[in-house]
This record gives structure tokens, sequence and C-alpha cells, in this order.
């Protein structure tokens, strides 16, 4: 059986003046995208899948290319809501970040909560791996729903140790149990 590949959108292009699923890659986000897409960890990846947000569609647009096969989008693959906050400065999110993970039943400043964003993400990886078949399936996201789907799989509480160290970072899960092989690696 396949690998399940989950990746997180390398680095992006911040315009606080912009809504936060609306930005895109950078210049460097494009080029760690490209180098990824011609790895030999993406080798047999046969479809790509990807959240609506333009970083991770840019992403995975990449990816289809590079391996000549069919991208498809599904929203619910998407970052947590954060829409009641917009924008915040490094600092400020970081310090939300921990506390969305430190408090997964509660809402940050009206955000998704945590619980809610891992049931959306499971399910949508749930069901998009069960109508797959053949070649390994790549799923372009965001790195803090990644985590959450990895403690899903892992049967770990929700933490935030168990996240990306930054963006362009890829897990991979046997295909046929959806458990994962390791946690997030770089993208190289």
């Amino acid at each position: 059986m396949g690998t399940l590949i989950v990746i997180s959108h390398p680095e992006v292009t911040i315009d606080p003046a912009t809504p936060v699923p609306d930005w895109g890659l950078s210049a460097a986000g494009r080029a760690h995208a490209a180098r990824f897409a011609a790895s030999e960890v993406t080798s047999g990846v046969t479809q790509v899948w990807s959240s609506a947000e333009r970083k991770a569609r840019e992403t995975a647009a990449i990816l289809a290319e590079a391996r000549a096969c069919p991208l498809q989008i599904d929203a619910r693959l998407g970052e947590n809501d954060r829409s009641a906050t917009g924008f915040l400065p490094p600092p400020e999110f970081q310090a939300a970040a921990d506390a969305f993970f430190a408090h997964p039943e509660t809402s940050f400043r009206g955000w998704e909560r945590a619980v809610d964003a891992q049931d959306r993400i499971a399910a949508a990886v749930q069901e998009i791996a069960a109508a797959h078949s053949g070649g390994d399936l790549a799923i372009s996201t965001h790195g803090g729903v990644g985590t959450l789907l990895y403690c899903a799989l892992m049967g770990l509480p929700i933490d935030r140790r168990h996240d990306q160290p930054a963006q362009g970072h890829y897990w991979c899960a046997d295909l046929a149990t959806l458990r994962p092989r390791h946690g997030w690696r770089p993208f190289g």
C-alpha cells in the first residue's frame, strides 16, 4: 500500500493588509516547494489534495505539476479559522498558538477550537484516503492542522510539542492504516 504525505506549505509573503488565507508563497517558499516536489519523498505521488488557502494551493500546484498528477481542493484541509483576530504580529501569534494547543476545547479570542479543527481535518483525510487508489497521496495543508491530524492518528493528546519547528515540513503515514511513520521533517 502507498504512503500518505502530509505537507505544510513553506515560507509565505506576510502582508498584514491581506487576509491570512490569501497569503501566497514567497520566492524562497516557491523554491523550497520545487525542490521538495523533485525529491525522492514525492516520487510515488499519483494524486495531490490541497487546502483552499492560497499558500497551500500554490505548494500543491508545484507538486502536482512536477509529478504530472491531478490536484483537488478540499476546504476542510484548511488551517484553523483565526479570522476573529485577523493578522497577529509574530510574538502575539506565537502566544496565541501556544494557547490554542494548550487549551484545545476553548476558543482563543473567537478562533476555531483545536478539537473542532482536529475533527474536521481528520474526517477529510480519512475520506480522501479511503477513496484513493494506487500510488502515494500528498496533502498540502498547514502546520497547525497537520499537527492536530498527527496527534489524532497517533492517539496523542493535542500538544504543541508535536508541531513543526518552521514552515515547509512533512510527515508520512501508511496509507492503509493512516498510522504516521515519523513526525515532522524539513523539506531538505
